[in-house]
Parts: structure tokens; C-alpha cells; sequence
């Protein structure tokens, strides 16, 4: 199946894979808002220039950035539980944290990311995965600025990288 854009890559059927140069490669999901598409889009360009320059993190970046867009891990349009969706929430805190550098990001930026419109439903998941980020000291939760503990905090709070990220 072509696409209407000469410029974009061929979509299967399905519209599940691109086809590159007669190969297939798993295709973003089409539900992540295009604001957040294109962040973690420049993450992963900013990984892959790491790479190149044989930073230390840098493979972990890509892998990040990939599995945030859908492009690896369970497949976005299968069944949006267990450990494997865990692991693209995770995924997508890490890879949003790292583009916004000193900036914060919200548990619901993360869950429309990775729940296209069905996001609201995912919060607690969100919520259950930033816990276990922040307890690997990956992330930090803050409320009005002040790290807290994310299973006891009522309200709204943000996430900011935390020193082992």
C-alpha cells in the first residue's frame, strides 16, 4: 500500500510496517500525538549522533527513543498489558526525560504517548512504572518542586531525571 506523500516510506496493508528497500520495519504508532512523536523523534536522532560519537549510553538512548515509538518491544497494536507495555511506559518516561533535559514532564504526557486516545485509563499504570523508576533512582517525582514519593502523592506531580539516567 503507497502512501499519498512520494516522500514517506511504503506502509504494509496493515499499515503495521514500512517497507525500505524490500526490507520491513515495524512502524511508529500512529495514535502517539504528533508533538510528543516529534520529541522523541529528535531523542532518537540525538541517540544515534551519541552513538556515533561512542557515547556510553547512547544504545540505551535508541533502544529508549525505538521502544517509546513502538518501533520495538510488544507491538502497538496488540494488547496493551503486562510486562512487555510496562517496559514501553518506561521507556517513553526515560525518553521524554532525557529530550527535556532540565524541563519536567507529566505522567500524562506519557500516557497519551503510549495510549493514543484511550490515555486517561493508563494513569495509574504511568503512576505504578514511575514508581519503580524513581525507587532505581532513574527519575524523580516532585510536586510543587519537591521530590516526593509517587505511591503516597495525592495530585498532580512531574518527573524529572534523576541521577542514574
Amino acid at each position: 500500500m503507497a502512501t499519498d506523500d512520494a516522500s514517506a516510506p511504503e506502509l504494509t496493508a496493515d499499515g503495521h510496517h514500512v517497507v525500505i528497500d524490500g526490507r520491513r520495519w515495524r512502524a511508529t504508532d500512529p495514535s502517539i500525538p504528533d508533538g510528543f512523536r516529534q520529541e522523541l523523534v529528535d531523542e532518537l536522532m540525538a541517540a544515534r549522533r551519541a552513538v556515533k560519537a561512542s557515547e556510553g549510553d547512547a544504545r540505551r538512548r535508541v533502544q529508549d527513543a525505538k521502544t517509546a515509538l513502538g518501533e520495538r518491544g510488544a507491538p502497538w497494536w496488540e494488547d496493551r498489558a503486562g510486562d512487555a507495555f510496562d517496559e514501553r511506559i518506561a521507556a517513553a518516561i526515560r525518553a521524554l526525560v532525557r529530550h527535556r533535559g532540565e524541563s519536567s514532564i507529566c505522567p500524562s504526557d506519557v500516557a497519551r504517548t503510549v495510549g493514543g486516545e484511550s490515555w486517561r485509563a493508563l494513569m495509574a499504570d504511568v503512576r505504578r512504572v514511575a514508581a519503580d523508576l524513581a525507587d532505581q533512582d532513574e527519575i524523580i517525582v516532585t510536586q510543587k518542586r519537591e521530590p516526593v514519593r509517587i505511591r503516597e502523592a495525592r495530585g498532580p506531580v512531574r518527573i524529572i531525571r534523576g541521577p542514574r539516567i
